[in-house]
């Protein structure tokens, strides 16, 4: 097989991995392969490097670290700081965009504007803030503080968690893993795995759970609302996806990363008078904003911005010769863009003081002045678009149609009617067997598997078993990619039951919730099912699975530990680094469901991994006593 096929399933990708190769460039295919094979000790979980004793690692003759911790205490410790960053990460995310808000609603940032009042004035109420008489400024405010204030409390509980079915907080309640304020649990988590601290496996990684439940079902679940209230809540909408949509007459500017902040604004810039003139004075017809990753999710949800690709395209996207500016702001950011960039013209721009690199240009940004530095970064590139060298120019033809934007409220919306919004058609979908359940599948792209193979084929694996699927993230990336976001993807791939739903509704079988952090959608979701009827009293009833086929950063791992504690099997592509333990890993892949209905299973294989599944909902449906499915 071509090399540039073994490495990617994506032909936009396979002509890009060429070219790079033509010109010696280096991808992260290359140095991946560089690595290999890699470090033993580290995929098992059994080196330990949290002390200056060491660095230790577990080995037959070597049972015990310096300090006596085993491979138990070594592997839980790992895979808990794992859950840490990976909480640390999103909720970060949550923080900024609470503090946006609390600027917008006081007059400080006024390149924002509150879009979605009714979400505003309905969280409000959640958190018995005052709306009556008032204007939404002064409840935005509040609203604000009181997100706020969630991280660093120190006692009580996430109000967001409080949203789960009763039956899973009383659970939660009961095991002690109901978060009490964000950062409190990420501290205590660094506390517990220092040196000399917890080295008992199941305690550790029991507020391994409570650390990932502070992220999903708060921090996460706070920068999807109050994105929502700031934004505008998404709504099912048209777009363009691969790299295929850089322009060749246009000024492109990509922005990559995750947060919402920066790049919101960027696409209203875009459209100022003074920019335009600019535009023509520098001969280009246009500007183009694409994006990666889920900065670009966000901005495709609410504004139809078009997606040039996910994780492992984002070096890829610069060799095309086309692009004039890249902005980053955090998260999924390879160091390596700095090197790739300086082969063309193209300026690679940093905007957060959290990530800055050497020697690259830095327009940070602040929210009291968001436009300007939009103007900014924008006006860079266009002035940028004459040292473009047009005969070095190499866009792939490849863009697939896509339908994007759907949201929990949506759900209600398209099954009921605006006027008669329920939930009651997809409850009763699955009682009648035409729909065997719902799968998320999220998470990233890994050089250690084909690129976007494993996404796309668990994805038409499940909806051919009449699996309705929800994506978020890279994995969401992938399949529009392979043109399965939109409506005719029903009748080419889904069984029939998946079929009749998707025909009568309007929707593809396959639906795009968002970026990373909306994986807090699929939460409000699945609780939405339980407190519909019919279906059960817990998450853990429901006939659902999750999976994170390529799943590659430690976000990845916090977002598997909070499906789980919310009750949902989960499948990950390849392991988390914990088999240098049998209790960890028995724990992991067993223990969990006695613990919180859900748990960990390890397939590389995504139509196997699409069936263990499938053969999860197949088990719930009989606990439930379903009917058989319809069409079996």
């Amino acid at each position: 097989m071509d090399e540039t096929k073994e490495r990617s399933v994506d032909p936009a990708t396979q002509k890009l991995l060429k070219r790079a190769k033509e010109q010696n460039i280096v991808t992260v295919w290359d140095r991946f392969e560089v690595m290999r094979p890699g470090c033993k000790f580290a995929q098992q979980g059994i080196c330990c490097r949290i002390c200056n004793m060491g660095p230790c690692r577990i080995t037959k003759k070597a049972e015990q670290g310096v300090c006596g911790a085993n491979a138990d205490t070594i592997v839980a410790r790992n895979l808990a700081r794992m859950i840490v960053a990976g909480a640390a990460a999103h909720s970060d995310h949550g923080r900024d965009v609470a503090h946006a808000l609390l600027l917008a609603a006081q007059g400080k940032a006024s390149a924002y504007k509150i879009k979605d009042e009714e979400k505003l004035v309905a969280l409000a109420a959640e958190y018995g803030i005052k709306v009556e008489g008032r204007k939404k400024e002064e409840i935005a405010e509040d609203l604000a503080n009181k997100a706020l204030s969630e991280f660093g409390q120190q006692h009580g509980e996430l109000r967001m968690a409080l949203r789960a079915p009763k039956k899973r907080v009383q659970l939660w309640k009961k095991l002690g893993i109901l978060p009490r304020g964000v950062d409190r649990e990420i501290v205590e988590m660094m506390h517990r795995t220092h040196m000399g601290v917890g080295n008992d496996y199941r305690n550790i990684l029991t507020h391994g759970l409570r650390v990932a439940l502070s992220d999903g079902w708060g921090g996460s679940m706070i920068a999807t609302e109050l994105s929502d209230v700031l934004f505008g809540t998404p709504e099912p909408l048209t777009a363009r996806s691969n790299l295929g949509v850089l322009a060749e007459d246009k000024v492109n500017v990509v922005v990559h990363g995750h947060e919402p902040t920066l790049s919101e604004v960027v696409v209203e810039a875009s459209h100022d008078p003074e920019l335009l003139d600019l535009i023509k004075q520098n001969g280009a017809k246009g500007i183009n904003i694409a994006g990666i990753c889920c900065t670009s999710n966000e901005i495709l949800m609410r504004h139809g911005i078009p997606v040039a690709g996910n994780f492992l395209q984002q070096e890829l996207a610069l060799v095309t010769g086309a692009v004039e500016v890249m902005m980053v702001d955090v998260q999924c950011l390879m160091p390596a863009l700095a090197s790739v960039a300086s082969c063309f013209h193209t300026k690679l721009v940093t905007t957060s003081p959290k990530c800055k690199f050497p020697g690259v240009t830095h327009v940070e940004f602040q929210e009291e002045r968001a436009y300007e530095t939009a103007k900014e970064i924008l006006k860079l590139a266009v002035q940028n678009y004459k040292n473009r060298n047009k005969n070095g120019v190499e866009i792939p033809k490849e863009n697939q149609g896509l339908v994007a934007g759907f949201t929990a409220e949506s759900v209600f919306n398209f099954l009921g009617g605006r006027y008669r919004a329920t939930y009651r058609p997809l409850n009763d979908a699955i009682i009648q067997g035409r729909l065997r359940g719902a799968a998320g599948v999220v998470g990233c792209n890994n050089p250690n598997t084909r690129h976007n193979y494993s996404h796309i084929e668990m994805a038409k694996e499940l909806i051919k078993n009449d699996v309705l699927v929800v994506v978020t993230g890279c994995s969401a990336i992938a399949d529009a990619e392979a043109g399965l976001l939109q409506p005719e993807t029903a009748f080419k791939y889904a069984g029939k039951g998946l079929q009749e739903i998707c025909e009568a509704v309007g929707i593809p079988p396959i639906l795009h919730v968002g970026s990373c952090v909306d994986n807090s959608r699929i939460l409000i979701t699945l609780t939405n099912v339980v407190n519909e009827g019919g279906l059960g009293e817990d998450i853990s009833d429901l006939p659902v699975a999750g999976a994170a086929p390529e799943w590659m950063s430690e976000k990845a791992i916090s977002i598997g530990f909070y499906f789980v504690a919310s009750g949902v099997f989960t499948v990950f592509g390849t392991p988390h680094p914990i088999l240098g333990s049998k209790n960890v890993t028995d724990l992991v892949c067993g223990g969990l469901e006695e613990m919180v209905g859900g748990k960990f299973a390890f397939e590389s294989d995504p139509i196997k991994a699409a069936h263990l599944m499938i053969e999860h909902m197949n088990k719930k449906r009989k606990a439930l006593k379903l009917k058989p499915m319809m069409y079996e």
